[in-house]
């Protein structure tokens, strides 16, 4: 069966996954959740590509937000990912940032409710993490994912991506249109631009949050034929 592996956004850890994962699993699959650093890009792309060298192929590699970006890079080369799944994601092409990507188009609700440590890393603030992250989630799964939230360095957000792999890989693109943090305008563009088979979802910007079931039985449709 098709190996799925999921890659992590800014202000998440693999956990974010969680629920996703457990009923990937009821429909056969045993998918793995890379742990992203978060203090370069360079370091999450390498980080995917440590757990894509434990999983054997074929591979439909998953990018929540800013993974997109990671696994754009990430996949690069690696024969055995046939598919890559962007999630209300970032798709930079050659020479983009994520930083690039997210200043696009207004409408953000991050730059207001984001917060920095005095040794230059970020967060959200916990208040209004279901704000940005997913208005429609269940509360008391909210308030899990603020508490655990990673701190990215400053400035990771601003490195230039390689070579997209989206130009050789065939791609999916789940647009968010309730997104507070992405805008789905930018999303539709990005899905357009890589020539991704779209499908749009009336949610915010954390699906695996608010509809993990759902989630998987996307995820578990675009395994097949791989």
């Amino acid at each position: 069966m098709t190996a799925i592996v999921l890659v992590h956004g800014l202000w998440a850890d693999g956990s974010a996954w969680s629920e996703t994962i457990t009923a990937l699993r009821a429909l056969g699959h045993e998918p793995v959740a890379a742990q992203l650093p978060l203090d370069s890009m360079e370091g999450d792309v390498a980080a995917v590509r440590r757990v894509l060298s434990t999983v054997d192929g074929p591979v439909l590699l998953v990018g929540w937000s800013y993974g997109g970006a990671v696994i754009t890079n990430a996949a690069v080369g690696q024969g055995h990912v046939k598919a890559l799944a962007y999630i209300a994601a970032f798709a930079p092409d050659q020479g983009e940032s994520v930083r690039d990507l997210a200043h696009r188009r207004p409408g953000s609700a991050l730059p207001e409710h984001l917060k920095v440590t005095d040794d230059g890393h970020s967060y959200i603030d916990r208040p209004a993490y279901g704000k940005v992250v997913a208005a429609d989630a269940d509360a008391a799964r909210i308030a899990l994912a603020a508490a655990v939230q990673k701190f990215p360095r400053l400035g990771i957000d601003s490195a230039p991506s390689g070579t997209p792999a989206w130009r050789e890989v065939p791609s999916h693109y789940l647009v968010a249109t309730q997104d507070r943090a992405l805008p789905a305008a930018t999303q539709r563009e990005l899905a357009d631009r890589m020539g991704a088979q779209t499908t749009e979802w009336d949610t915010g910007h954390g699906p695996m949050y608010a509809h993990p079931q759902d989630l998987a039985d996307y995820l578990h449709t675009l395994t097949k034929g791989l």
